[in-house]
């Protein structure tokens, strides 16, 4: 057993100087390690994915960090204000812990709200629209003609929401002389379903086809000006700013 032990021992030193020796080498020759994937600065799309009860703590802790904003002091102010330490209320603002009822009457009487204004967004109903296939709701938008249908695939229902999305399926199945442009606030985003169109956006045109996706500024002049391959088929998602009407 021992020898055998010994040969193992032998075996996983040869294999390591065998690495060590690949990796001289490649450096030598100016190979280097691959690098680790970049990570984007976006939002994770599973942050809240958890219990029942984290999602609640996060939401209290964004309307106590909503509250203290609101009122202009920063986290030290809130402490000497409740008596609460620093770091329990960073724990509570980030969603990290659960904070008793006496800890959040206490946040609450210091920022001069309800306790009940913590559990506010947690409580709230989210609705959904839900599009069955074919019964998007038929658009007449500027410059809608025969051969070419807008047809709204969901709506924002929430009046709280301070932005509105319009998705759109077009669909454009005959040539026109003129296809106006649209110019109008916020972003816009394409996605090609179908067929072929060079597309212009401000002096740029962009030929797109089957895959390709376009973001922009939808306030400058912009929208399909050549067809080149009918029928043509394309989601457009528009996004602006909520204003109070």
């Amino acid at each position: 057993m021992a020898r055998a032990s010994g040969e193992n021992k032998r075996t996983a030193a040869s294999v390591k100087k065998e690495a060590d020796d690949v990796a001289k080498w490649k450096r030598s020759k100016g190979v280097k390690a691959p690098l680790a994937p970049a990570k984007m600065n976006s939002q994770d799309p599973h942050a809240l994915a958890g219990t029942r009860d984290s999602i609640l703590e996060v939401a209290i802790g964004r309307e106590v960090r909503a509250g203290r904003n609101k009122l202009g002091i920063n986290i030290s102010d809130l402490s000497a204000a409740t008596g609460i330490s620093l770091g329990m209320l960073s724990k509570i603002e980030n969603g990290n812990t659960s904070a008793s009822l006496t800890t959040l009457q206490a946040i609450s009487r210091a920022l001069g709200v309800p306790i009940t204004t913590f559990f506010r967004r947690y409580e709230e109903r989210r609705s959904a629209s839900f599009v069955k296939a074919g019964e998007g709701l038929s658009i007449e938008r500027r410059g809608t003609r025969n051969g070419h249908q807008y047809h709204l695939l969901g709506y924002s229902p929430e009046p709280s929401s301070k932005i509105v999305v319009e998705p759109y399926l077009i669909t454009l199945t005959k040539e026109s002389d003129v296809f106006p442009l649209f110019q109008h606030s916020g972003m816009e985003f394409l996605h090609m379903l179908e067929g072929e169109v060079v597309y212009r956006h401000s002096d740029m045109r962009y030929t797109m086809t089957p895959g390709d996706s376009l973001f922009f500024d939808a306030d400058a002049p912009h929208g399909p000006e050549q067809m080149v391959k009918l029928p043509i088929r394309f989601l457009s998602i528009i996004c602006y700013p909520r204003t109070d009407d």
